[in-house]
């Protein structure tokens, strides 16, 4: 770990996807979406699996309407790789297997991740569907 980043990537890899999971697929408390929301930096931008780019509102907007709309929903985290670190900004690449009703989506993904105190806070995220 660099001394100028004390945080983890990979908690906040994790601990952002359980929250994601959590609200799609559970009647969860809106602390869980407020949470997920916190974490996206005020600049977020993601290309999605169908190559659309979102920005920050255009995500949370989807998002905050979706609450349970996936009941059961898991999403698995592995492989998380570190591929570069600089100052307060870490660049990550992990697969995300989404799990539902015994069929499941993968996809592998890139995200830069800024350091803000304590806590990382999402950049920007490149999705890619690979085949399960």
């Amino acid at each position: 770990m660099f001394a100028d980043v004390s945080c983890d990537p990979v908690a906040a890899v994790e601990t952002l996807h359980a929250d994601l999971a959590a609200w799609l697929g559970s009647d969860a408390a809106v602390e869980v979406f407020d949470r997920f929301a916190a974490a996206q930096h005020e600049e977020f931008s993601m290309v999605t699996t169908a190559g659309e780019v979102l920005g920050r509102a255009e995500l949370l907007t989807g998002l905050r309407g979706a609450r349970n709309i996936q009941p059961g929903l898991k999403i698995d985290i592995s492989d998380v790789q570190e591929l570069a670190r600089e100052g307060n900004t870490v660049v990550v690449r992990f697969l995300e297997m989404h799990r539902l009703a015994g069929t499941g989506s993968c996809r592998q993904v890139t995200a830069v991740l800024v350091a803000e105190g304590p806590e990382f806070r999402w950049r920007t995220v490149h999705e890619t569907e690979v085949s399960t």
